[in-house]
């Protein structure tokens, strides 16, 4: 099993970022095909107290790597990604793993 980490850095502005993430990106992102499970983390803070350097992850978790590519290059995965880097272009880094152990 691989998945997609997108981590956001904190947004100047927060309302903006969640309902556009939330009410708009989340929706298409799910449409993606072969998709098993997405999962969204809000970071609160880190163990020392601090904020942390991001303000959200996200997990879309697929079969394979090839799996995961071919999604990508669907009009969902598209659109998806078309969407994301309209209002989050600049905040977003996305990264694939393979994930290890129970998903």
């Amino acid at each position: 099993m691989v998945k997609l980490t997108a981590l956001y850095r904190q947004p100047e502005e927060v309302q903006e970022f969640e309902t556009r993430y939330f009410e708009g990106h989340v929706p298409l992102a799910e449409k993606m095909p072969g998709l098993l499970k997405m999962e969204v983390t809000r970071f609160t803070a880190t163990p020392m107290g601090t904020q942390p350097p991001y303000y959200l992850q996200a997990d879309l978790y697929f079969e394979s790597e090839e799996s995961l590519q071919a999604s990508m290059k669907s009009p969902e995965g598209k659109a998806a990604a078309k969407d994301v880097m309209s209002f989050a272009g600049k905040l977003v880094t996305m990264i694939v793993g393979e994930v290890k152990g129970d998903a």
